[in-house]
């Protein structure tokens, strides 16, 4: 018989966070390791320091993965086998997560959590099947929209054709979704999940990490450097980047993301994104330097001049707020959540998506403006402290756990 967990002291919440794809103990960089892997992992940690005690349930894609991993104080990983202990593609997952809703309901029918916060769509459908069988409070972020990623991606647009109607089901299902921006908010409100049923808590970032102050990654023989950094994938826009470059002398563009290094040379989209700078005639100014550790991070934002985030559309997008917390400004496409975090011109500069005319216009004029891009970096970090660091996130996010608890029906012995 499984043990009955001691309770926990008042004011203490029982969390679980279920992230199917993105494990808090991923690699940065790869095609499904990005903002939602950080999102969840600074989240659980954020919550741990507000004392609550977090699980964080994420699927087994290797077997030698151990059941449970402590990730700090307060949080721990739980390894859930559902569908081969190997990588699987995100959008090949959708088969096994009625196994992975199986296996939760099992482990929380013996040690049930008192609030459950799950992250991406599969992640959404597993605990919504779980929560009800268990009447379980569910609150669900999306990190992402089908509906988004089919208007911007049409026939290249790998999702599952079920994505949608699922996001449908659980947004509906659940007791409050958790949006990151406003933009997302009225994307819901279009796919008929009222406004009424949601409340927005954006994407943290880790102030104390990404600071001003401290080591910058060295620099290359070119007068400025531009940085591009996150997922290798052609909606972040790179090759909108490098076309930019081709109007700007003199300057570097550093590619971060993808595989490691050594494996560069072997990644198709590294390989087209090459044939794009060639064609540019700039292969001599664009370095890829493959997926970067977290530690790598801080000193590689503060080297550069300014950070590009041109993607063709994007959910809400971390890096724009590591930019500005490093006091670095940010160029930026006119999309989704970077119309929440980026100002213009106070943090930086919006320009429309795929457009590397006006991508390179609005990088030049802060190249040519030292004390521009100064005063951005400085607005960028007070906005990133005023609004954004974990504490506040955490918070927010606790807010909306209580009141979803507080309507939920008392238990009768």
């Amino acid at each position: 018989m499984t043990p009955v967990p001691d309770p926990l002291p008042p004011g203490v919440l029982s969390v679980a966070l279920v992230s199917e794809h993105a494990s808090p103990l991923a690699v940065l960089g790869g095609v499904d390791a990005g903002g939602q892997n950080v999102h969840v992992a600074a989240l659980a940690g954020a919550l741990a320091d507000r004392g609550h005690r977090v699980t964080v349930h994420t699927r087994r894609d290797a077997p030698d993965l151990p059941d449970r991993v402590p990730l700090r104080a307060g949080v721990e990983v739980h390894h859930v086998s559902a569908g081969p202990p190997e990588p699987v593609p995100k959008d090949r997952l959708l088969p096994y997560m009625e196994d992975f809703g199986h296996h939760l309901a099992r482990v929380w029918r013996a040690r049930p959590p008192d609030v459950v916060h799950s992250h991406y769509w599969m992640s959404g459908l597993a605990s919504l099947r779980a929560a009800r069988t268990l009447g379980l409070p569910l609150l669900h972020t999306y990190h992402a929209l089908g509906t988004v990623k089919r208007r911007h991606q049409g026939r290249a647009d790998t999702s599952p054709p079920e994505r949608i109607a699922c996001e449908i089901e659980v947004g509906l299902g659940c007791d409050r979704v958790v949006a990151t921006c406003r933009d997302e908010v009225a994307e819901l409100a279009r796919m008929g999940v009222p406004a009424d049923r949601t409340v927005v808590v954006p994407c943290g970032v880790d102030t104390g990490r990404f600071t001003p102050l401290g080591p910058a990654a060295p620099r290359g023989p070119h007068r400025y450097r531009l940085l591009q950094l996150g997922r290798l994938v052609p909606r972040k826009g790179a090759a909108v980047s490098i076309a930019a470059l081709a109007r700007l002398p003199g300057t570097e563009l550093v590619v971060a993301g993808g595989p490691p290094r050594d494996l560069l040379d072997d990644d198709p989209e590294v390989r087209r994104l090459r044939g794009v700078a060639r064609d540019a005639g700039v292969a001599d100014r664009v370095r890829f330097i493959g997926g970067v550790g977290g530690d790598r991070v801080p000193p590689l934002l503060r080297s550069a001049d300014v950070v590009l985030c041109p993607a063709d559309y994007e959910p809400f997008g971390i890096v724009p707020l590591e930019a500005m917390a490093c006091g670095r400004p940010v160029v930026a496409s006119a999309v989704g959540g970077q119309l929440d975090t980026v100002t213009d011109p106070g943090t930086g500069r919006l320009v429309p998506p795929l457009d590397p005319g006006a991508l390179a216009r609005a990088v030049a004029g802060l190249l040519a403006d030292p004390a521009a891009r100064a005063a951005c970096g400085a607005a960028g970090r007070r906005r990133v402290l005023g609004r954004y660091d974990w504490a506040r996130i955490a918070a927010a996010t606790e807010a909306a756990y209580c009141e979803v608890l507080d309507t939920q029906p008392a238990a009768t012995g």
